[in-house]
């Protein structure tokens, strides 16, 4: 059996420096799932990743941490562990087992060439070919490369933006009727009634909805610090993706959608990193400390900063010394001028950037949250706490959402994926109870503090993944009318919750809001489906439709979905 070792020093023996190897980061000590990787064939033609999953990890019970199709129906994957233990065991129960009438093979897998390496190789050997690299684009300012990457629709005229995500979301309509004719056969003349009624649509798509303010609209942003083109150190966006070969950061000073505020205190937090000896985080060797930046504003002025790092071998006493100094320039010092509210420290992960499970995030300076008001209202965010991007958008959202709903005393709320609670409140004055999920504890305590804060009685909030608490939650509502509001993450609801919804026999109308409508679909399809005993309960079917345009210069849309129980009578 090949091992990871010997793997690694047969693609290792290039002539290649170390500089441009391709396998070089097998070497290093952070984890990276390429290491114990391996290759299974003789899956069915037809099957689910998730139901795959299921057999590796509930059945086999293997410790892996990625299944990876190269395409769909391929059949075969790739499955990546934690260990070299794990790969040995992994490729000894599944080689020579049977999983959906096929006959499995299992073996070690080479891992993937580093992509940001393999891209350059690529450009210095084949220099005719156009390829998006830091060097390229010569004739296209920095700031225009920030702005087509982050605001792609800058120098487009704001009505022409408008028309163009309204004939967007009339083609993710289109293609929802599509999907839920081919996996349920009994929709069929349903639907030929709804697109005679909606032009060729499964349910009316209303007029795109906006906000007044367009310009420096977004509350929340997550700003990488690495280099710019000249190797300096920079706080922006990446010019392109490590994958494309690029890991340069531009500037932010001319992107329309930030706030001046930010903007100010990003450049005064550049200036003392400027001053620092410590180095950016390089993404090609895992070098260096100063990683990102997640900034927070909100109507009332407040402003958090989130200040990312990776110890690597900093002491204790380092990072100490780091943190007294970030808390000096912001109280005291040039950052004064910022005016920041909040101030933390996060320590993140070498490989993933992410928050590292054994230490905490720390609070360094100002108030542990910031607050904003919406309709009417004031909020409370934790740093980790969900809260839409763009308040007066958030605004015209939660309205069309009421709209849509027309609530009563008799009516309860499920406000699944309710963050901060905030449109659990926003419905709270004209619906019978709210009933919030969230799995975020910190969103959750906002959530409850919240509905103190604005004198709301009629509120609970529940914290745990949707998929666990959504049945018992349900079952708490005292009024005769459910009605849920899904706002999930991009990737769409969990399936079992999903399915809970489905069975729950006094839900008739559900309100689905989506930041990814294409995405979406897969959930709105399975709300669609027949009843079977996979997916109990009648169908839940689209009605109405209204796109919100929460991202103006983007090509981002949101969409909210009003869908209703329908009936068997219906559908034949």
């Amino acid at each position: 059996m090949t091992s990871t070792e010997e793997i690694g020093e047969k693609v290792i023996s290039s002539s290649e420096s170390e500089k441009n190897n391709l396998y070089s980061y097998l070497q290093r000590d952070d984890f990276t799932s390429e290491k114990y990787k391996i290759e299974v064939r003789g899956l069915p033609k037809f099957y689910g990743i998730g139901e795959f999953k299921r057999f590796l990890g509930d059945k086999l019970e293997l410790n892996f941490c990625k299944v990876k199709p190269p395409r769909k129906g391929s059949g075969w994957l790739y499955v990546c562990l934690r260990n070299e233990e794990d790969r040995k065991r992994a490729i000894s129960l599944l080689h020579g087992s049977s999983w959906k009438g096929g006959k499995l093979t299992a073996h070690a897998a080479a891992p993937a060439p580093d992509p940001f390496i393999k891209r350059k190789l690529e450009k210095e050997e084949a220099a005719n070919k156009k390829l998006k690299t830091d060097n390229d684009d010569e004739q296209i300012s920095l700031e225009d490369r920030v702005k087509n990457t982050t605001v792609p629709l800058w120098n487009m005229p704001y009505d022409e933006q408008l028309e163009f995500k309204q004939k967007e979301m009339k083609a993710v309509l289109i293609k929802l009727g599509q999907q839920m004719l081919k996996e349920n056969k009994n929709l069929n003349d349903w639907l030929n009634i709804q697109k005679s009624k909606h032009n060729g649509l499964p349910c009316e798509l209303q007029s795109i909805l906006s906000a007044d303010v367009k310009e420096g609209y977004r509350n929340k942003c997550e700003f990488t610090i690495g280099k710019n083109t000249e190797g300096k150190k920079t706080i922006g966006f990446r010019l392109s993706s490590y994958a494309a070969g690029s890991t340069a950061v531009g500037p932010i000073d001319d992107l329309i959608h930030i706030p001046e505020l930010m903007k100010s205190a990003v450049k005064l937090l550049q200036e003392f990193i400027h001053s620092s000896e410590l180095d950016v985080f390089n993404p090609v060797d895992h070098s260096g400390n100063w990683r990102q930046l997640t900034a927070r504003t909100t109507r009332l002025n407040h402003l958090m900063l989130i200040i990312g790092v990776h110890p690597q071998d900093l002491s204790s006493d380092d990072l100490n010394k780091l943190k007294d100094g970030l808390r000096e320039f912001f109280e005291n010092g040039r950052g004064k001028e910022a005016n920041v509210t909040s101030l933390y420290f996060q320590i993140l992960d070498r490989k993933t950037g992410k928050t590292d499970d054994n230490c905490a995030l720390e609070h360094l300076s100002g108030a542990q949250f910031i607050e904003e008001i919406l309709l009417g209202m004031t909020f409370r965010i934790s740093p980790q706490a969900f809260f839409q991007v763009n308040t007066l958008g958030a605004e015209i959202l939660f309205k069309a959402a009421i709209d849509l709903v027309e609530p009563n005393e008799d009516t309860a709320l499920l406000d699944v994926c309710c963050g901060t609670g905030t449109i659990g409140l926003a419905f709270s004055k004209h619906c019978g109870e709210v009933l919030g999920l969230e799995m975020i504890p910190e969103a959750i305590k906002d959530a409850r503090e919240n509905a103190i804060k604005n004198g709301v009685k009629n509120c609970e909030f529940f914290a745990g993944k949707a998929e666990d608490i959504l049945s018992p939650v349900i079952h708490r509502s005292t009024k005769p009318s459910l009605v849920a509001v899904v706002d999930p993450p991009r990737a769409g609801l969990h399936q079992r919750a999903l399915l809970a919804l489905r069975k729950a026999k006094n839900l008739n109308r559900l309100v689905y809001i989506s930041c990814d409508p294409k995405a979406a679909i897969k959930n709105l399809v399975d709300l669609a489906r027949a009843n079977s005993k996979h997916y109990s309960g009648e169908p839940l079917v689209p009605v109405k439709a209204v796109p919100v345009d929460m991202f103006p210069f983007t090509r981002h849309c949101e969409l909210i979905i009003y869908l209703e129980r329908q009936t068997k009578t219906e559908t034949n």
